[in-house]
């Protein structure tokens, strides 16, 4: 099969990744595979001399490799003929060569190979351009694309884009029997082309900075734009705080608030105004004032308000920022400031999530590709929390266009509902944790609780967000947040004080734990923590930290049958880069340090590839879970990943020396660059990080050098990721819900006796594939290897694997040089 790849509509981050992922896969298949420069506008224009390079001149070892007597084995039966034989090789800065000097001007349907992508996953933009083609809109202009396809022999598409381009696709799907026939009639197309042309497969991926595609969690492009509009707030709070100023930001986000929203979220705002749920009060203005006016009442120097700039209020009249600005000055008094953040939301570097999920994507639209038939509808492949996911394409675009035209008729309730419950969860969160509520909004004296807060473990990325979230839900209740300071010895201490809706307010962007952790587990003194428990009258207890944490909620519930004062709810939310907690797929603070582990190695690739010929052995953190270090690897390009799961012994590194030297050796000479090894820590106690640099400098000779780095503590540390900052503010408060419930229930047993609390008022919040599920402590401890402190399965064990082949790791080892 031959497969094409565009890229369509605005650029975001991650279409690179895609592209890669998909080029990358394609060759893994069999498949021979193009790229279609400027999206549809190249569909359409095709290849302006309408001729390709002879093949067999693609095929001359010679001429291509520079390197013929090194090569010792067939090349059709490996990656090889695939290397680098496109019709040219693409550069980073879009232009192109062709094999023998030639160059691509006119050529707007390209053949690419293995290394024409590589390193393309860290580009921000899209490298095969975009443009809105007014030309595909026309019936004369899909003939003409369509007749290019047919030229080159192109069976099937991956469009890369949002609804607008997805939709396209899809009606040169429907139309393409009428196409072909048209073509053939006119004598443009053969018998041969007609018969190999019946239809036309699709595949589609989302690519939007707005995160406005239903049936999907998250777009492509949209946490890159979370991180530029994030970092802008956070350097904004700064200077806000200093002047006791107000900022009014303005993010994109045209018809969809995503932006706005989990912005909102995770820089701490005062106010939002998103299209889907304007304010319901009129005149707005009232609603917004009285709001900040409470908020400096009790003592806040500076206020953020984000709006999204397609913004309106209940009757549809825009709401600008500047005018935003005015009411704040001239009611309330306030210096305020305007930020339009424009452009700069698309651009930069891809985040983690903008490799790793887009690389995943593109795998699975090529499977889709060769799965699909006549008959299969066309497919977008999205995401639902941590799973790839494929949908109907048509009926998540109709789905999509259904939000805006419920906006239209000012159904916002249904907008909100077409939007997905996620998104109403993150609204209700973000109200629940930046507004003040009277005292009559709160429950019944009867119903609130004491709740006491612990942070247990190695500090995380967002262990502060969902601490700061649980607090101000506590208040928004009525309930007590008592802060339990330096884990359970600090317990013992008596280090334990409340936190207020003021002291919590600057803790989402801050990093580590502000309540202090260590590694104690109740064990220390069980009898001890239990008298604690009841001196302080806990009625809830949260526990935010990783392994250390769950081993600890799990003490806590056996010790019920001795300890009357642990019979309250307690919910653990896993916390920890390592993300080792067992039967959950994600923790707070891993996309901290994978963001953490991504920037590092963009910088060690670089000092890597301008000495050229050189590998740098990084290692990760993780303890004995190769977590951090499998999906590091995925978003760097690694081109090999050790993990604990999987050790490390001599064959192993006899194939990778081998792999190395192969690899190098066919690069084509002044083209080369660094390559990177990611070990996990406790990958092996005899193979060290030390041991293999020398090894790798021992053998690699005259192809290349080797140097190490170790990441260390530096993976813990830092600014929170957006998105730790917004999965921890939604996590913890379902666990505030959970405990609530847990509380209802223990309230209805007789006064008179001592109360029971189930087994399953002791869980762990987790997120396994789709969903998340809060599961009763003691049914995980099946699934955890309590010795290596991990899962007993590493769910993430075929990343490593497709890491791999994404490297080519077995192709290469499979040449003889």
């Amino acid at each position: 099969m031959k497969i094409a790849v565009l890229t369509s509509g605005g650029d975001s981050a991650g279409m690179n990744a895609v592209v890669r992922s998909v080029v990358k896969t394609g060759i893994l298949k069999g498949c021979e595979m193009f790229v279609v420069r400027e999206g549809y506008e190249g569909l359409v224009r095709g290849n302006a001399d309408g001729q390709r390079v002879d093949p067999v001149a693609i095929h001359n070892l010679e001429h291509i490799i520079h390197k013929p007597s090194l090569i010792q084995s067939d090349p059709d039966k490996n990656l090889l003929h695939n290397l680098r034989f496109g019709d040219g090789d693409l550069l980073k800065d879009g232009t192109s060569e062709w094999v023998g000097g030639r160059t691509l001007k006119g050529r707007y349907i390209v053949r690419v190979g293995w290394d024409d992508v590589r390193g393309w996953f860290a580009e921000g933009g899209t490298l095969i351009g975009t443009a809105r083609s007014k030309a595909f809109r026309t019936p004369e202009g899909r003939t003409a694309a369509a007749h290019n396809l047919i030229k080159e022999g192109i069976h099937a598409l991956v469009i890369c884009g949002g609804d607008g381009s997805l939709t396209g696709a899809d009606i040169f799907r429907s139309e393409w029997p009428q196409l072909v026939t048209d073509l053939h009639s006119q004598g443009k197309i053969t018998d041969e082309q007609r018969e190999a042309h019946t239809h036309l497969r699709i595949v589609g991926l989302v690519g939007s900075i707005d995160n406005d595609m239903c049936m999907t969690d998250m777009t492509i492009g949209a946490p890159t734009a979370l991180h530029r509009i994030c970092e802008a707030i956070d350097n904004i709070n700064s200077t806000a705080y200093s002047h006791s100023r107000a900022f009014v930001v303005e993010v994109m986000g045209r018809d969809c608030g995503w932006l706005a929203l989990n912005a909102g979220i995770a820089g701490g705002a005062d106010f939002i105004f998103i299209p889907e749920r304007p304010p319901k009060k009129l005149p707005w203005e009232d609603e917004m004032c009285a709001e900040i006016h409470r908020h400096r009442e009790v003592g806040k120097r500076k206020t953020i308000v984000i709006v999204a700039e397609g913004a309106h209020d209940a009757e549809l009249n825009p709401i600008r920022a500047e005018y935003v600005k005015e009411v704040l000055t001239e009611r309330l008094g306030l210096d305020t400031r305007v930020t339009t953040l424009g452009h700069t939301q698309r651009g930069g570097r891809p985040c983690a999530g903008d490799r790793i999920l887009p690389t995943l994507q593109g795998v699975e639209a090529v499977e889709a590709l060769l799965e699909s038939t006549p008959e299969t509808p066309s497919y977008m492949i999205g995401v639902h929390e941590n799973k790839i996911i494929r949908a109907p394409l048509m009926e998540a675009v109709a789905l999509t266009k259904a939000v805006g035209q419920a906006v239209r008729d000012k159904d916002f309730d249904k907008a909100m509902e077409l939007r997905g419950a996620e998104f109403g969860e993150a609204l209700d969160g973000f109200h629940a944790t930046s507004s003040l509520y009277s005292e009559s909004a709160k429950l019944p004296q009867e119903q609130r609780i004491r709740v006491g807060i612990i942070h247990m473990g190695a500090p995380a990325g967002g262990m502060n967000a969902a601490t700061r979230a649980a607090v101000r839900y506590c208040l928004r209740q009525g309930h007590l947040p008592l802060a339990v300071h330096n884990g359970f010895r600090g317990l013992l201490d008596d280090s334990v004080d409340e936190l207020t809706w003021l002291g919590v307010d600057a803790w989402m962007a801050r990093g580590g734990s502000e309540l202090g952790t260590n590694r104690a587990l109740p064990s220390i003194d069980i009898g001890g923590i239990a008298s604690k428990f009841q001196e302080f009258n806990f009625q809830a207890v949260l526990i935010i930290g990783g392994f250390e944490a769950f081993d600890a909620l799990l003490l806590l519930e056996e010790g019920r049958k001795h300890y009357p004062a642990f019979h309250v709810p307690m919910a653990h939310l896993p916390a920890t880069i390592s993300n080792n907690v067992p039967m959950t797929e994600y923790s707070l603070g891993s996309d901290t340090s994978l963001n953490a582990l991504v920037d590092a190695c963009d910088a060690i690739k670089q000092s890597a590839s301008a000495s050229r010929d050189r590998v740098f052995v990084v290692e990760t953190q993780g303890g004995k879970c190769g977590y951090i270090a499998a999906m590091g690897a995925l978003a760097v390009g690694a081109s090999i990943v050790y993990t604990p799961e999987d050790g490390i012994n001599l064959d192993m590194l006899k194939r990778d020396v081998r792999f190395l030297k192969t690899r190098y050796a066919l690069d084509v000479p002044g083209r080369s660059e660094g390559r990177l090894l990611i070990k996990s820590e406790a990958a092996s106690s005899v193979y060290t990080t030390t041991f293999i640099t020398k090894m790798l400098q021992e053998e690699g000779g005259a192809l290349f050098d080797a140097r190490s780095a170790s990441l260390g503590h530096t993976l813990q540390g830092g600014i929170p990721s957006p998105m730790d900052r917004a999965r921890g503010v939604r996590l913890s408060l379902k666990c505030m819900a959970f405990l609530e419930q847990h509380h209802a229930v223990l309230q209805k047993q007789p006064p008179h006796k001592s109360r029971h609390a189930s087994g399953s008022s002791a869980a762990v919040i987790t997120i396994q594939g789709s969903s998340v599920t809060m599961v009763p402590v003691r049914d995980m401890v099946e699934h955890a290897d309590m010795g290596k402190r991990r899962g007993k399965v590493a769910w993430w064990s075929g990343i490593k694997e497709l890491e791999e082949e994404l490297v080519g790791r077995s192709q290469f080892i499979g040449l003889r040089v």
